[in-house]
């Protein structure tokens, strides 16, 4: 019949453009993604240092700032006008000295408190630059009291505040002393940075710029929309962990953004500078496709490459496939015709070499298997022989442990017998006498010793009767160890089988060896019964023979519960007090043909024809031996075999 043509589960041009795409193509753009991140970080990194500088630009005018604000309090607190009216709280002199000082001062406000922290005066400008002041009547102004414990250590405090009308005031709180030293009072400086300033700040950089508390809470910026966000829609950016630059839409429009730190020592206070990153966004875009163009265009010509160069390589090797699928059918060779001295050419060579010597060997192969066929069979029928040679070894050393118990109870019956002759020729006698003479009875009963008789003779006929009983149980026993009528799968007593077995050994055992039994109640087995017997037979044969002299067996069962085994096993386990064995001898006892017994006296079999018969059942033998202690044997023995194992085992 035509052999289908078998087809490959995986195409080899499919392997090939997998590996391609594998170390070509997925490296060329994993190389192009990795660019592209890398160009536009590099792009990030470029914004977020220019951003930097502008922010430092920032820091420079705070601390100016600061600088300019210390200057004039220094000049301030050493006028002794100033000093004297404050000690006094004389707040009038004060609102004039002040009003004058604050129109030539960059300053948003001047406030005065006395030695108590309370206010005596504030001047300060107006939204159209006008000095107002405002003095407080009757409800008392307080200088914050942390503030006031500091000052009796620090000689200037700064301080940040914010208010709901987008305004950040920054504050400085100096001690104001006498020429003795003695706080007299305390001036407070504030510039307000509100909208104007952000917006002169931002026409100056071009950025768009956020205020924020050190917790990350908005508290002014210079585009309307910022303000829209939730309070806390920042603070992620401060954790310390957070990378300090981030992007962030602003009507559609991207912005990069850079948070940095500007001290008012000693509280703080962040700035956050955003820069447009369209103009950055539209040069990515245009390298991302250029390098995309070329990427794609290197793939489509490795592609091409790779199916032109696949068809070229894989169409010899197509044919090679056909040949051997036609090679397996066919009993003579397949020979290809070599066009080319490359690779290829080399291997269609070797496969028409191959092609022959399979061919070659084929043939060799089918005598080989011929002959091995013939050397199995005899093989098969040497083992056959050899183990019914074990089997009749067997059983003529039963047959002769049997024929020994029978001699007993035949022997004293046959001796029996002859004074039962005896006695019944005399009884014949003096029947006839009494009836033919009877005044000579008393005679002949006397002479025939008829007292004697009478005692004697139901002695000799009970004696007859046990050594009949005796033989009748032997027989039976035997019959029961064979069970040739059971040569079916039954279910039997294990205990049983046991003691029937001790009988037949009755004559090993007796006056020798003490049997020690311990019989826990077991379930009724599902076995071939007398492959059961054969297993306790040899077993308890070969414990018998391991005592020298005077010894114990130790017989013992018990069911095991098995939990991947719903119908459960049963052991058994017979140990005696032999001379035991050592561990190079009790690896090889189950072994065909070994034995320890002298030339004549074992074949080597009874252990492996054992261990077959329990392995045929789905059970096992487990054995410990130990030198100078004695043997154990532990059969594990199914309830109920495995029925593919016996149906395998009666094929055979």
């Amino acid at each position: 019949m035509k052999q289908l043509k078998r087809k490959p589960k995986r195409s080899l041009r499919t392997i090939l453009i997998v590996w391609f795409l594998l170390f070509s193509v997925i490296p060329l753009a994993f190389v192009t993604v990795y660019s592209m991140i890398k160009y536009e970080k590099a792009l990030d990194r470029e914004l977020s240092q220019r951003l930097a500088g502008n922010a430092r630009e920032i820091s420079v005018i705070f601390s100016e700032y600061r600088a300019g604000l210390q200057q004039k309090r220094d000049k301030y607190i050493r006028d002794p006008n100033l000093v004297y009216h404050l000690s006094v709280n004389d707040a009038n002199t004060i609102r004039n000295i002040a009003s004058q000082w604050l129109r030539t001062d960059f300053a948003s406000s001047l406030t005065f408190f006395n030695r108590d922290g309370r206010m005596v005066v504030s001047v300060f400008k107006d939204e159209k630059g006008e000095v107002r002041n405002f003095a407080p009547s009757e409800q008392a102004v307080v200088l914050n009291n942390k503030y006031v414990t500091m000052l009796k250590g620090q000689k200037e405090i700064g301080s940040v505040e914010f208010t709901e009308k987008s305004k950040t005031s920054l504050l400085l709180i100096s001690r104001v002393t006498n020429s003795s030293g003695k706080i007299v009072g305390y001036l407070e400086q504030i510039i307000d940075l509100d909208r104007g300033f952000l917006n002169r700040l931002k026409s100056r950089l071009k950025l768009e710029i956020i205020f924020f508390k050190e917790g990350g809470q908005l508290m002014q910026a210079s585009h309307p929309d910022f303000y829209l966000y939730k309070k806390d829609f920042f603070e992620p950016y401060f954790k310390t962990n957070k990378e300090p630059f981030f992007d962030l839409n602003i009507r559609s429009m991207p912005y990069g953004f850079l948070i940095y730190p500007l001290e008012w020592k000693p509280s703080n206070i962040y700035v956050a500078l955003g820069a447009s990153k369209s103009e950055a966004k539209e040069v990515l875009k245009n390298v991302n496709f250029a390098f995309i163009s070329v990427v794609v265009g290197i793939i489509v010509v490795l592609f091409m490459t790779i199916l032109v160069t696949s068809n070229w390589v894989l169409k010899p090797l197509y044919e090679l496939v056909e040949a051997l699928q036609r090679f397996e059918t066919s009993e003579n060779s397949v020979e290809l015709p070599v066009k080319n001295d490359n690779e290829i050419g080399l291997l269609t060579a070797s496969f028409n070499e191959m092609s022959r010597r399979i061919s070659q060997a084929r043939t060799d192969l089918k005598k080989k298997i011929f002959e091995l066929e013939g050397a199995n069979q005899e093989l098969k029928d040497t083992q056959a022989k050899l183990v019914h040679s074990a089997k009749m070894i067997s059983l003529g050393q039963l047959v002769a442990g049997v024929a020994h118990e029978l001699n007993n109870p035949i022997g004293f019956i046959s001796s029996n017998m002859t004074h039962l002759r005896d006695y019944s020729e005399k009884l014949i006698k003096l029947v006839e006498t009494a009836e033919t003479q009877p005044q000579n009875l008393p005679a002949m009963k006397s002479e025939v010793e008829y007292d004697y008789i009478v005692q004697d003779m139901p002695k000799l006929i009970a004696s007859c009767e046990d050594g009949a009983r005796r033989t009748k149980d032997i027989v039976l026993g035997l019959r029961n160890f064979s069970r040739l009528e059971e040569a079916k799968l039954k279910e039997i007593d294990i205990h049983e089988s046991l003691d029937t077995t001790l009988n037949l050994l009755a004559g090993e055992i007796k006056n020798r060896v003490q049997i020690h039994k311990h019989y826990e109640p077991i379930p009724r087995v599902s076995c071939y019964a007398s492959q059961v017997n054969q297993v306790f037979m040899n077993i308890l044969s070969n414990a018998l023979q391991a005592i020298e002299g005077p010894g114990h067996i130790w017989i013992s069962t018990q069911p095991i519960r098995d939990t991947s085994d719903k119908n459960g096993k049963i052991q058994v386990s017979i140990q005696d007090s032999g001379k035991g064995m050592k561990p190079e001898v009790l690896e090889k006892i189950f072994d065909p043909f070994f034995t320890t017994k002298g030339v004549g006296q074992g074949t080597g079999l009874g252990l492996s024809i054992s261990y077959g018969i329990l392995q045929s059942h789905g059970g096992e033998i487990q054995v410990r031996s130990e030198v100078g202690v004695g043997t154990e044997f532990m059969l594990i023995i199914p309830v109920y075999p495995p029925p593919n194992r016996l149906a395998k085992e009666n094929d055979t």
